[in-house]
């Protein structure tokens, strides 16, 4: 069928205006400035990797050997901080920057700190033994997940780095030539491959965002002078949007199953081991996955904000709506830090966007359990002056007066205190950002109140609605303390191969029994068969999506027809934009996002059990 002549006037319109894909040499200046942005973290990082060198290696290295990589190591070191000056200089005050050159200068130095960490692996492992052994795995392949956001848009440099910092290590445990070194090697093989793989999707991701932004920016100079084209770039523009929404949900998922599976193998390795002393470096590593994946989430909220991809929908409703759903998510994480969530005013009536103000909700209560350490986080919801005001309580750490003004700007983070423990530091600095910026969205006054060491409330005000339908109330939850697996049936229905056997090793290694299915249909074949054997589990674990459009909601419904409705069941996705939470609260499952570091996912079991984990 023919086109109408509009149509096809206003897509050639479109072509015409449409910005080309950016050039590399009009993002050269914008990456070099990038690398050597990352100079303070990276000189306080390789200061940490050497003092834990130090501490595993002096006395059981041979001591010249050991001096003599220190040397060069410290060296190294020097020079970055002396290029990192020259480089601040020429920018300052150099008429011209040779972008060119001094990114080759950076490269040339970061493939010379690789080396130095390839040859410690060399050198030293045949010296060790157990948690030094260990701990240089450790130390090298942390060094190695700390250049994904440095070096994921520069693939060769980074397949270079990993490949020069981890292959002597590899081979030089391979030549132990027993069955475990051998065996030893080729899990670290693997997780080097999943390694690549988190750094290309990390890639695509970053160039996908920076080509849509220069892309829109160009966009937005044409259309002020091109007024015949406004029509066709508008409805570009809106195309783009949709599939930027696209690749958001994408982009999301993808990164997220690399992630999820690399916290899994890290698990798996500190229990081939057997020495306690590595609990602590691999719970390091899943503290990094997991920061990691927050630190993606955040700067995909703030870049769909700037881009204008969030639209305002308010409505009137519940806030039980969104309270039942912050407790469905955030009330294991509360019981595993010994928290008492409490949730009141559910049957107040606001009139704004549910989903914005679940984000900000999400946001403050999140915040709220990660500085508290004692006491509680109260969620209220009442009336004032006409207006339904909105509070989350804590009862933590506080921010200090002067800091108050600057909590909701961008990559602003309160600067530590000693009350503060390490996992509490991590993020951009977003989270708040985003929450302003939404409030600010709909309009919708938030205020600050906090003081030092007695907790903080925000508080946030929307306009009273009128009463919708009447909604379910929330779940109750209780536990009991004392947590074991033994004896526990366990049934995990997961079709990536990688995470499956990742979870078969972690739920085994902590007593459980259990059996584990890539499909629904073989899941529901052996539930036949052991119904029939009087086997029941204790536990579901399912994947949401499966085999031939299958999902997970669908396999917990048949396991449940055989094995009776009251079993408790687990939803694992690796999507930000579900709409299951609902859906959990009808059919009485609990959702973990991917990544799942151990640790939760070791709360969430403890919690669907009723029992407090051991620490």
């Amino acid at each position: 069928m023919a086109q109408p002549a509009a149509l096809s006037d206003a897509s050639t319109a479109a072509a015409a205006v449409r910005p080309a894909p950016p050039s590399r040499e009009a993002l050269l200046p914008d990456e070099v400035l990038a690398l050597y942005a990352f100079t303070g973290a990276t000189l306080a990082g390789l200061a940490g990797g050497f003092a834990l060198m130090l501490m595993l290696f002096w006395g059981k290295a041979p001591t010249k050997l050991f001096l003599a990589w220190a040397a060069l190591f410290i060296g190294l070191w020097f020079v970055r901080i002396v290029l990192a000056r020259a480089f601040r200089h020429a920018y300052k005050h150099g008429p011209a920057m040779a972008w060119a050159r001094w990114q080759l200068r950076w490269n040339v130095l970061t493939l010379s700190s690789a080396a130095a960490w390839g040859l410690s692996g060399w050198l030293f492992y045949s010296h060790a033994i157990g948690i030094q052994q260990t701990g240089l795995i450790l130390t090298i392949y942390t060094f190695c997940i700390a250049v994904v956001p440095v070096l994921g848009n520069h693939p060769r440099m980074f397949v270079a780095y990993v490949a020069i910092c981890f292959t002597p290590l590899v081979v030089r445990i391979a030549m132990g030539g027993d069955a475990y070194s051998v065996q030893l090697a080729g899990m670290l093989a693997v997780i080097v491959s999943l390694t690549t793989a988190l750094a290309r999707n990390y890639r695509h991701t970053v160039q996908r965002l920076l080509e849509h932004k220069l892309r829109a920016d160009t966009l937005a100079a044409q259309l002020r002078v091109e007024k015949a084209a406004a029509e066709a770039a508008r409805q570009e523009a809106e195309v783009a949007n949709r599939a930027k929404t696209q690749f958001f949900t994408a982009a999301s998922h993808d990164l997220r199953q690399p992630l999820h599976a690399m916290g899994l193998f890290a698990e798996a390795l500190r229990q081939r081991v057997h020495e306690p002393e590595v609990a602590n470096l691999v719970n390091s590593i899943n503290a990094s996955v997991d920061a990691l994946e927050g630190l993606f989430s955040e700067l995909l909220d703030i870049t769909r904000i700037d881009a204008g991809g969030i639209d305002v929908r308010p409505q009137s409703f519940e806030v039980e709506d969104i309270l039942r759903k912050l407790r469905l998510h955030f009330e294991p994480t509360a019981f595993e830090k010994g928290l008492a969530l409490t949730l009141r005013g559910g049957a107040r009536v606001v009139h704004a966007d549910p989903l914005l103000v679940e984000r900000i909700l999400r946001n403050l209560v999140s915040n709220a359990i990660r500085y508290t350490n004692d006491g509680g986080v109260l969620v209220a919801a009442r009336v004032r002056g006409g207006k339904v005001i909105l509070q989350v309580w804590d009862s933590g750490l506080g921010i200090r007066e002067e800091e108050q003004a600057r909590v909701f700007e961008e990559f602003y983070q309160v600067p530590n205190t000693p009350a503060v423990a390490p996992h509490q530091r991590k993020g951009l600095g977003l989270g708040l950002a985003i929450v302003k910026r939404l409030a600010d969205l709909m309009g919708a006054p938030l205020t600050l109140r906090s003081r030092s060491g007695h907790g903080t409330v925000f508080t946030l005000e929307l306009p009273t609605g009128t009463r919708p339908q009447p909604s379910l109330s929330a779940l109750a939850s209780g536990g009991v303390p004392g947590l074991t697996l033994a004896g526990r049936s366990i049934v995990v229905v997961e079709d990536e191969p990688a995470v499956r056997a990742g979870l078969e090793v972690l739920l085994q290694g902590w007593g459980a029994r259990v059996f584990s299915f890539d499909s629904m249909a073989d899941s529901v074949a052996w539930a036949d068969a052991a119904d029939r054997a009087q086997i029941r589990p204790d536990v579901l674990i399912v994947d949401y999506r499966l085999e031939s459009g299958r999902n997970g909601v669908e396999a917990i419904a048949a396991l449940r027809a055989r094995f009776g409705a009251a079993v408790p069941a687990i939803v694992v996705t690796g999507s930000t934009m579900s709409t299951l939470d609902k859906e959990a609260q009808d059919k009485d499952f609990h959702l973990l996002l991917k990544p799942v570091v151990p640790n939760k996912l070791r709360a969430m079991i403890a919690f669907k059990l009723g029992v407090k984990p051991q620490r």
